[in-house]
C-alpha cells in the first residue's frame, strides 16, 4: 500500500505519497496482487468463499485504481489555476453507457493481462465476471447512448470535459414479454452497488422548487429580484471515470442525486408524526427515483421538469465553482467553459444561468446575457413537433417563478429585437415567441434553447436541412449563422473492439493497430482486401461465429431455436410508428402468405429478429409489439413456413445485448418514415460491423448509402420531400389498400384474428389507423420495401459478393465515428482544443 515519507523536523509540507504497483501497475502481476487485496480489504473475504459478483467488484475496483492517477490529473486541468484549458460540459438527461468493466480493459490495454492475473488467482472465465455486471440504468435509447460515445470521444481526443446528468436510481425498465405484451418490470441497476462510482458527499448544492419572488433593493440601491421557495432539494456528486482510448486523459461523468436539504424532522418525530418525520426526505429524492416518469398525468409533469431543472441547476453551480477555484473572474464564464444541450432536456439551462449570474452573482442582464449565449449550444435531435418539450404555463410558474419571469423578459428583449428587423411581421413575431399563446400558454423550451446558444445543430445532413426547411425555419431566417450540421458518430472501442474481438483482431492483423483511434483515416485501407478469397473467408468465418453466439442467446431468451446459416435480418431500437416496425410485420405477413400457398425450396432461410422498448404509455408501439409476437408465433408453429423463415422478439434490447446483435446482422433494417429519423446510430453500428442496409433516405441512412457506395445500399421508399408533397395532395392509403391485392390480404389476416386467437378487435386499432391516416406512410412504401427484400434474398445466394459488399460497409464508414463528430463539435461549436500531455 502507499505510504507518506515522515517529513524532517521543522518541515512545513509533507512529502507526496507514494503508489505503490499494486494500485497502478497496469502488468499480471500486479493486478492479481490487487485482486486479492481488494477481495480482503474491501469485501472482506476469502478466495474460497468469494461469489462471481465478489469476483467482479474486487476486478472492477482494481481496473478503477488504475485510471485514477490519469482522472487526477485530467481534473486539475479544470481546476488548476495555471492551465487555460477550456472544458466541455455536456449536459443530458440520459448516459447510456452500457457496461464499464469491458470497456475499461479495451481504453487501458489491460485485457490479456487482466485474463492471465485471474487464471494467478484461480479465475478463468473473464467472460462471466463481464456478464455479472449490472448495465447502469442511466439512458432508454439513441439519445443517451450518443452521449456516451460523445464522452469516450473526448476523452480519448485528449479534450477535457465533464458529463453531467442525473443519477437514477432505477432506469426505466426492464423488458419482460409475457403472452405477447410487453410488461413493465423495476430496473434495479444498483441493487449491488455501483464500483465505478466515487461519492462526493462534500460537492453538494442546494436547489429551490416553487415558491414566490419579491423585489427588493440591494446596498448599491439596485432593484432586485429574490426567490423565496417554497422547498429546497439538495443535490450531491456521484462521479464515474470515463478512460479514452490509451491516452492520458479520464474525463468524469458527474451525476447528482437528490436528498432533502433536512432529511429528518425531530420535532414531528417527537409529537408522534413518525411518516411526517421523513416525508420530507422521501419528496425530494423522488426526483431523482426514476428515468422518465409517465408525464401523461400532471404530476408527472411536473416530476419530469424538477428532474430536468435539478440537474441543470447542480451542474452550472458547479461550473461556477470551479471556475472560482481557478482564481478565473466569473465574467470570462464562456471562455473556460462550453456547455453543449443534448436535446430540449437541460434547456433550462439558458433560464437557470442567467438567474445565477443576475440574481445570485449580481451580474447586469446584458453582461449575463453575452456569457450565456456564448456559452450554450444547443442540439435538436427530432423532426417531431410533439417531441419538442413544451411546459404549460401554470405548471411552469407554480415550480420555477422566478425563471417564468426571466424567461418573459427574454422574450420581451427577444421580440423587440425582431420588431425592429422585421417591421409589421406579427405572424413571425407569434412562431418565433417562447411563449405558444394557442391553446393554453405553453413555454416552448426549443426556442428558449435556439435563443440563448450562439450555435444550433441538427445531426445528419438531412436533418439540419430540414430543420432550417420546417421546425426551426423562422429562427434559420432570423439567425442563419448559428445554424450547423454535426452528424452523429459512434464509438468503435464498444462496438467494433469490445463487441466484435474477433473481428477487431482482423481487422489489427491486415492493417495494423491504429485505426481503433483514427477510424475515420485508417479502416479504409482494408478496401482492397474486399475482393480477396482467404479474406473473404476469414470474414466469412468470423460472422458465423457472431451468428451461432447470437443463436444461442435468442435461445436462452425465447426458446427459439434459429438456423445460424439463415440470414439474419434486424430491426432492434425503440418501438414507435415513425421508425415502421410494423411495415416489417406487414412484409413478415405476405412472405407468409405466399409461403403457405407454395413451395418454399427456392427461398432464402431467413431469421428476422427485433428487439426495442415502447414508452408504458404508448399504447401503439405496446400494440405493435403484440402484433411482432402473434405474427412470430404462427409463423414458427407452421410446419412448413418455419423451415425457411423464423420470427424472434428478442426481449429487454440494451447496451449488454446489443453487443451480441450488432456484430451478427447480415441485414440491418433501417426503415423509419423519410424525413422523420433526425439520425439514428444503430445504422452505423451494423454498418461498422458488416451488416447491409435496407433503408429509406432518412437520417445519417443518406450519408451513410453515399459512403458505402449506392451499390452497397438496399434502397426503397419515397424521399422526404415526396412524403411532403403526397400529403399537401391529399394522401389517401384506403386508395393503396383496395388496389394491392397482396397488402390488401395481409391487412384483412390481421383484422380478421387469425394472430388473435379470433378476437378480431385487438388489432383492430392499428388496421384502421393505416388504412384510414397512416401517418407514416407504410402503405405507400410496402410494395417498394417488398420488392427490396426480394433484391436482398437475391444478392443474398451470391455469398462471395455478399462478403464483398459487407467488407466494403466496414471500410467505408469510418467517417461515423464518435471521433470525427466531437473534432466538429470542437472546431465549429466549441472553440475547444485538446491538451497535449506535456500541458497536463
Amino acid at each position: 500500500m502507499g505510504s507518506a515519507i515522515a517529513s524532517d523536523s521543522g518541515a512545513s509540507a509533507p512529502s507526496p505519497i507514494a503508489l505503490t504497483n499494486v494500485r497502478t501497475g497496469l502488468g499480471a502481476d500486479a493486478i492479481a496482487a490487487a485482486l486479492i487485496e481488494n477481495l480482503h480489504c474491501l469485501l472482506g473475504k476469502l478466495p474460497q468463499h468469494a461469489t462471481r459478483n465478489d469476483w467482479y467488484m474486487c476486478l472492477a475496483y482494481t481496473v478503477r485504481d488504475r485510471m485514477m492517477e490519469r482522472y487526477v490529473a485530467t481534473l486539475s486541468s479544470i481546476t488548476e489555476t495555471n492551465t487555460a484549458a477550456k472544458a466541455v460540459a455536456y449536459l443530458s438527461a440520459e448516459f447510456l453507457t452500457g457496461p464499464h468493466l469491458g470497456n475499461s480493459l479495451v481504453s487501458l490495454g489491460i485485457w490479456q493481462a487482466v485474463e492471465e492475473a485471474l487464471l494467478r488467482v484461480g479465475q478463468d472465465d473473464l467472460a462471466r465476471l463481464l456478464d455479472q455486471e449490472e448495465e447502469p440504468g442511466l439512458g432508454n435509447g439513441g439519445l443517451g447512448r450518443l452521449a456516451a460515445c460523445y464522452m469516450d470521444s473526448l476523452a480519448t481526443l485528449n479534450v477535457p470535459a465533464i458529463g453531467y446528468g442525473i443519477r437514477y436510481e432505477f432506469g426505466i425498465f426492464d423488458q419482460a414479454i409475457r403472452d405477447g405484451w410487453q410488461v413493465e418490470l423495476t430496473d434495479k441497476w444498483l441493487r449491488f452497488g455501483n464500483p465505478w462510482e466515487i461519492v462526493r458527499s462534500e460537492i453538494t448544492f442546494d436547489v429551490k422548487l416553487g415558491g414566490r419572488t419579491e423585489p427588493y433593493y440591494d446596498e448599491a440601491g439596485r432593484y432586485r429580484m429574490r426567490w423565496l421557495p417554497e422547498k429546497v432539494v439538495k443535490g450531491i456528486a456521484y462521479d464515474t471515470p470515463v478512460p479514452g482510448y490509451r491516452v492520458p486523459t479520464t474525463n468524469l461523468l458527474r451525476l447528482w442525486k437528490a436528498e432533502a436539504a433536512e432529511s429528518f424532522d425531530f420535532e414531528a418525530f417527537n409529537v408522534g408524526d413518525y411518516y411526517r418525520a421523513v416525508d420530507e426526505k422521501i419528496v425530494s429524492e423522488t426526483i431523482s427515483k426514476v428515468l422518465y416518469p409517465n408525464d401523461e398525468p400532471e404530476a408527472g409533469k411536473q416530476l419530469r421538469l424538477a428532474q430536468q431543472y435539478f440537474f441543470v441547476s447542480c451542474s452550472l453551480q458547479d461550473m461556477i465553482r470551479l471556475l472560482i477555484m481557478r482564481g478565473k473572474p466569473l465574467h470570462e464564464f464562456h471562455s473556460y467553459w462550453a456547455a453543449q444541450l443534448n436535446d430540449t432536456h437541460p434547456s433550462i439551462a439558458v433560464a437557470e444561468l442567467m438567474r445565477l449570474l443576475v440574481d445570485e452573482h449580481a451580474m447586469e442582464w446584458d453582461q449575463a446575457w453575452a456569457i450565456t449565449q456564448q456559452t450554450c449550444g444547443y442540439t435538436n435531435h427530432t423532426l417531431l413537433a410533439e417531441a419538442l418539450e413544451r411546459w404549460p404555463l401554470p405548471l411552469f410558474a407554480r415550480l420555477l417563478p422566478r425563471h417564468l419571469e426571466i424567461i418573459y423578459e427574454i422574450n420581451r428583449r427577444f421580440l423587440d429585437d425582431i420588431r425592429l428587423r422585421y417591421p409589421g411581421d406579427d405572424q413571425l413575431l407569434q412562431r418565433l415567441s417562447l411563449i405558444d399563446e394557442a391553446g393554453g400558454k405553453h413555454i416552448r423550451m426549443a426556442h428558449l434553447a435556439s435563443v440563448g446558444s450562439h450555435a444550433i445543430n441538427g445531426v445528419a445532413a438531412l436533418h439540419t436541412e430540414l430543420l432550417k426547411q420546417t421546425l426551426l425555419s423562422d429562427f434559420h431566417r432570423v439567425a442563419p449563422e448559428k445554424f450547423f450540421n454535426v452528424t452523429n458518430g459512434v464509438t468503435p472501442r464498444r462496438w467494433i473492439a469490445l463487441s466484435n474481438p474477433n473481428l477487431s483482431a482482423l481487422i489489427t492483423r491486415k492493417i495494423g493497430d491504429r485505426w481503433l483511434a483514427d477510424l475515420e483515416h485508417e479502416l479504409e485501407h482494408l478496401e482492397p482486401l474486399a475482393v480477396d478469397g482467404e479474406f473473404q473467408k476469414d470474414w466469412q468465418a468470423i460472422k458465423a461465429d457472431n451468428k451461432r453466439v447470437l443463436a444461442g442467446l435468442v435461445k436462452e431468451r425465447t426458446g427459439i431455436i434459429v438456423d445460424p446459416h439463415s440470414l439474419f435480418d434486424i430491426q432492434v431500437k425503440r418501438l414507435h410508428e415513425y421508425k415502421r416496425q410494423h411495415l416489417n410485420v406487414l412484409y413478415l405477413v405476405t412472405l407468409f402468405n405466399r409461403l403457405r400457398r407454395a413451395s418454399s425450396a427456392a427461398e432464402i432461410p431467413r431469421t428476422i429478429i427485433f428487439g426495442g422498448k415502447a414508452a408504458p404509455g404508448y399504447r401503439m408501439a405496446k400494440l405493435i409489439i403484440k402484433l411482432i409476437n402473434s405474427v412470430a408465433g404462427a409463423i414458427n408453429q407452421d410446419p412448413a413456413v418455419s423451415q425457411v423463415l423464423k420470427v424472434v422478439f428478442l426481449p429487454d434490447f440494451n447496451v449488454k445485448t446489443s453487443h451480441r446483435v450488432y456484430p451478427a446482422a447480415d441485414l440491418s433494417e433501417q426503415i423509419s418514415t423519410a424525413g422523420k429519423e433526425a439520425s439514428g446510430t444503430g445504422n452505423m453500428k451494423f454498418a461498422m460491423n458488416g451488416a447491409l442496409t435496407i433503408g429509406t433516405l432518412d437520417g445519417a441512412n443518406v450519408e451513410i448509402r453515399d459512403a458505402v457506395g449506392h451499390e452497397n445500399f438496399f434502397l426503397f421508399g419515397l424521399t422526404a420531400a415526396e412524403v411532403e408533397r403526397s400529403k399537401a395532395e391529399g394522401y389517401t392509403p384506403r386508395s393503396i389498400y383496395d388496389s394491392n391485392s397482396e397488402l390488401r390480404e395481409a391487412i384483412n389476416l390481421i383484422g380478421s384474428g387469425f394472430f388473435s386467437n379470433g378476437d378480431r378487435g385487438l388489432f383492430q386499432p392499428l388496421v384502421e389507423s393505416l388504412i384510414t391516416r397512416d401517418d407514416y406512410m407504410l402503405l405507400a412504401d410496402y410494395q417498394a420495401y417488398v420488392e427490396c427484400q426480394q433484391r436482398v434474398s437475391r444478392a443474398y445466394s451470391d455469398q462471395n459478393a455478399w462478403t464483398r459488399m459487407s467488407i466494403l460497409n466496414s471500410a467505408r464508414v469510418g467517417r461515423f465515428s464518435s471521433d470525427r463528430s466531437i473534432r466538429e463539435y470542437c472546431r465549429d461549436i466549441w472553440n475547444v482544443r485538446p491538451i497535449v500531455p506535456d500541458e497536463r
